[in-house]
């Protein structure tokens, strides 16, 4: 497959709204963006990883668009629009295409309008049903940025924008376009927030990933967008690995054997080894089973050498973006504002589970070697999705 490059990045989540703030926060270790979110309807409260900037308007001729989980996709389009606007310039919109991953959408503007018809008898004048859609992010996205190339929204749960960054390679690799918006945002609703506190996996306190304790998970909103080309520029995709175990409609594989079917794909498609490697940013979840099946495959794959983090107790799991989420994170590891090649330190307790095998989580002295990372994302079903990016400079 050709080579592709994510020239450009834009990234909103709960440690900030640029680049600079989203690095600065992740290696100083911060936490402060995860909040007390409660009572939910069970009685319990658990803390959320909630953006705290301010979100641009929607334009008024994209009114019937007009919800959180799209604001937050215009926060994050704000960091690329210049670059996004020069290679339009150059090849044409109509050879530019939109390639998105949601989980929710604009569910939350539902939400609210359901509560508005509940206490007047009608929804409120502003609603339109395309706000809540989950297929309208690229729709919103393309018409906002006047590209006229394919456009189309993945939604696969919690491996969403990973799988929609690897159709984008594969649309550039066939020639279909020459530049992809790709990438995914999630906003917080009360449909994700009720509904994994019904299946009693939410923790009360910020999550602690691999722990001996984990309790659960801490959910998240963001989004993260890539200017994905085939014009070099420093960082490459270099490698994707994609497969459906189906084992479950919600635990994962004990065994993992989908995990690693997708890890070890990754690595064959960018003709690496696993001691090319330099860091892994996990899954992590925080629940018991995920963190049991992801560190008995880091240690089939890896061994316990590979430095290795979840980032997820410091920005929530941003669900269907947790894939772009986190390569952007990597994307920002190997980038020039970290010449140091510092990495993030994985942030728990610090109790080891004694039943699990021993991974490489990163401290705070932990940098890189190699100039290459691979982001794993495992999904509800069975969807599992990991990524390799590296440095060509």
């Amino acid at each position: 497959m050709k080579e592709v490059f994510l020239a450009e990045l834009g990234i909103v989540n709960a440690l900030g709204s640029t680049r600079e703030a989203v690095l600065g926060g992740l290696l100083d270790g911060r936490c402060d963006g995860m909040v007390r979110h409660g009572p939910l309807m069970s009685g319990r409260s658990t803390f959320i990883g909630r953006v705290n900037s301010e979100l641009p308007a929607v334009p008024p001729h994209l009114a019937q668009f007009d919800c959180r989980n799209n604001r937050l996709m215009l926060l994050a389009l704000e960091q690329i629009t210049t670059a996004l606007r020069d290679v339009i310039a150059h090849t044409g919109p109509e050879r530019v295409a939109v390639v998105l991953g949601t989980s929710t959408s604009g569910i939350g503007a539902g939400e609210e309008a359901l509560a508005v018809r509940g206490r007047a008898g009608r929804f409120p004048p502003g609603f339109h049903y395309r706000q809540q859609e989950i297929g309208t992010l690229a729709e919103f996205t393309a018409r906002y940025l006047q590209v006229e190339g394919p456009r189309y929204t993945i939604s696969t749960a919690c491996s969403s924008s990973a799988k929609a960054m690897l159709s984008a390679r594969r649309l550039l690799s066939a020639g279909i376009c020459d530049a992809v918006v790709t990438g995914g945002c999630d906003s917080l609703c009360r449909l994700t927030l009720e509904g994994f506190d019904s299946l009693e996996a939410v923790s009360a306190g910020i999550c602690n990933p691999f722990s001996r304790y984990r309790a659960g998970i801490n959910l998240g909103e963001g989004a993260a967008v890539f200017l994905m080309t085939r014009q070099p520029a420093r960082i490459a995709l270099l490698g994707g690995g994609e497969a459906s175990d189906a084992y479950h409609v919600s635990a994962p594989d004990p065994e993992g054997r989908g995990a690693a079917a997708a890890m070890r794909q990754a690595l064959n498609d960018a003709g690496l080894a696993a001691a090319d490697i330099g860091y892994l940013n996990l899954h992590g979840t925080g629940t018991i089973q995920n963190d049991a099946m992801e560190s008995h495959v880091v240690s089939k794959v890896f061994g316990p050498g590979v430095p290795c983090s979840s980032t997820k107790s410091q920005i929530g799991h941003t669900l269907g973006a947790a894939g772009a989420q986190e390569t952007g994170l990597c994307w920002l590891l190997l980038s020039e504002s970290n010449m140091d090649r510092r990495l993030p330190q994985h942030q728990w307790d610090g109790e080891s589970d004694p039943s699990l095998p021993p991974i490489g989580l990163t401290t705070a002295d932990s940098v890189f070697g190699r100039s290459t990372m691979m982001s794993n994302s495992f999904a509800f079903g069975g969807s599992n999705v990991s990524i390799i990016i590296g440095s060509r400079h």
